[in-house]
């Protein structure tokens, strides 16, 4: 199978504006990204779409392979679309969507994800992994995720699901399996076609959630469930954080 790994940048953040040239000892957020997606060994090629000239010279400066895209994207599934519509990228049976402000993702999380495909069932792949305490739990900004006996997501939400009614808030995470989604996709290219048309559906609307849509929409999306952690850098104060702690 080719797999194809897409990682989207752009640099007008609203949070952290120029985050993909940030510097982490000596090399930039997005160089550290695309280093450690080329490590995975199911990705037959890793490619960074930007609409930024400044992101586009940095990454061939130091020798990744980076594409010019649309300002006009919303969401890096949008943007991945226009990378594989391209005539060079039309062979790649599905796409790892890899998020550019990560800098130390494991390349095993990305080949897990991969590997995913293997299941002819699976038109999207994500991850997840258990939550530990009961702060990450409630926090409406770590998004939860069921699944069935298949390991298919049943629903997303920023709410502690399922409901404990047999403990209290605070034995819960104790007495349940909770899953918190790690925002890392893949999809076959058909399936990616198929949801950048889609409408906004009521579910993702109220939670703000873009896989809502394709649940929605009756497509299947595969969770596996990891060990590997992310840590991504969201403002300059997570970045603080990384600095002080590697």
């Amino acid at each position: 199978m080719n797999i194809i790994g897409i990682i989207p940048s752009r640099y007008a953040s609203t949070r952290f504006p120029g985050k993909p040239l940030a510097m982490i000892q000596g090399k930039s957020m997005i160089q550290r990204v695309y280093e450690q997606a080329s490590k995975a060994i199911t990705l037959s090629r890793v490619m960074v779409a930007t609409d930024d000239q400044r992101i586009a010279s940095h990454v061939a400066a130091f020798g990744g392979e980076v594409t010019m895209t649309s300002a006009s994207h919303l969401n890096g599934t949008s943007r991945c679309l226009e990378v594989v519509e391209h005539q060079a990228w039309q062979s790649a049976d599905a796409v790892i969507n890899i998020q550019g402000d990560e800098p130390f993702i494991n390349p095993g999380q990305i080949d897990q994800l991969a590997a995913l495909f293997s299941d002819q069932q699976t038109d999207i792949a994500t991850m997840a992994t258990l939550i530990k305490n009961s702060d990450e739990l409630f926090d409406a900004n770590t998004v939860k995720v069921v699944t069935d006996q298949h390991g298919f997501a049943l629903y997303f939400s920023r709410q502690a699901i399922p409901f404990n009614r047999d403990f209290n808030f605070d034995e819960w995470v104790k007495q349940n399996s909770y899953l918190k989604h790690i925002g890392i996709y893949g999809y076959r290219v058909n399936v990616l076609q198929q949801i950048t048309a889609l409408a906004p559906t009521p579910h993702e609307l109220s939670e703000k959630l873009e896989q809502l849509r394709w649940l929605e929409h009756g497509f299947k999306i595969k969770v596996k469930i990891t060990d590997f952690e992310s840590l991504s850098v969201d403002t300059p104060d997570d970045l603080k954080k990384i600095l002080q702690n590697i």
